[in-house]
């Protein structure tokens, strides 16, 4: 069963899903629901009273809701609650909102679209296009950031074919990368950008998109040519691979003054851009 992780935006926010490839349906996020619908900072309470409630009334809906890993705010995966497209249905009847028949409608959308998509490949890159000009995000931006996904889908998929296994390898190879070029972890990356939940290259300007590309770029090629077999001789690839845009950055520092790695996020830069527009 092969299972892809997405962000959803239904109103400019977050949802999370996972696509199944076997069962080909959604499994949506249900706490992200209920803040999109309730506008609540306290889902998870809302949802556990929701629950509760449900159960006394006899229905059986929470009772065959599943679990599966999604990111969390502090960035690990972990197990969250969730429902297909049929559970929610049921279960946003449950939940007083004006905005419960424009999200079932949105429901439907996306569902549709996933299935147009595993057709037609090209249209999953037309609608993160449509989604991150949504957000406001320039087309410059935009197509260095959907650059980013295919280098990143190469490496990825290079490591796979190491041996190498998703989850905390990924992420320890990912921080060697992130720590060689910009000299900090993931973690302390996006702690400098005054990040939570938000996606770290979404909060990239333009350069540090580039060189992060760079150095995952390198790292994969450099992997193809030495063919690493241990994830320790897979660790010392990708810090060479990290390297290679280290050494452009300090060589752009020096010829520009600028420091390249900065506290510049996704709200600064789209503030930036409206200034520009005017």
């Amino acid at each position: 069963m092969t299972q892809v992780n997405a962000i959803q935006l239904f109103e400019e926010k977050k949802v999370r899903t996972i696509w199944d490839d076997e069962q080909e349906k959604w499994f949506v996020s249900i706490i992200d629901v209920i803040e999109v619908l309730t506008e609540t900072d306290r889902s998870r309470k809302y949802w556990s009273d929701l629950k509760s409630k449900l159960k006394k009334e006899g229905s059986q809906v929470s009772e065959k809701i599943g679990q599966l890993k999604m990111q969390a705010p502090d960035g690990k995966m972990r197990l969250t609650d969730v429902a297909d497209t049929e559970q929610l249905f049921r279960l946003i009847q449950s939940i007083p909102s004006p905005k419960a028949e424009p999200f079932k409608l949105w429901l439907a959308q996306i569902a549709s679209e996933r299935l147009d998509e595993i057709q037609d490949p090209e249209l999953t890159i037309d609608r993160a296009l449509e989604q991150y000009l949504q957000l406001g995000y320039s087309e410059n931006w935009i197509n260095h950031r959907l650059k980013s996904i295919e280098i990143r889908k190469e490496l990825t998929d290079e490591w796979k074919s190491r041996g190498l296994k998703e989850g905390q390898q990924f992420a320890t190879l990912t921080d060697i990368i992130s720590k060689s070029w910009s000299g900090k972890t993931t973690k302390e990356y996006k702690i400098l950008k005054g990040l939570k939940k938000e996606n770290l290259r979404d909060n990239m300007t333009n350069t540090e998109l580039i060189l992060n590309m760079l150095a995952e770029a390198s790292t994969k090629d450099i992997s193809q040519a030495v063919n690493p077999e241990t994830f320790e001789e897979n660790k010392k690839v990708a810090k060479q691979g990290g390297n290679v845009a280290k050494v452009a950055m300090k060589e752009l520092e020096a010829k520009t003054g600028k420091k390249v790695v900065s506290s510049l996020n996704a709200k600064s830069l789209l503030n930036s851009n409206k200034k520009i527009d005017k």
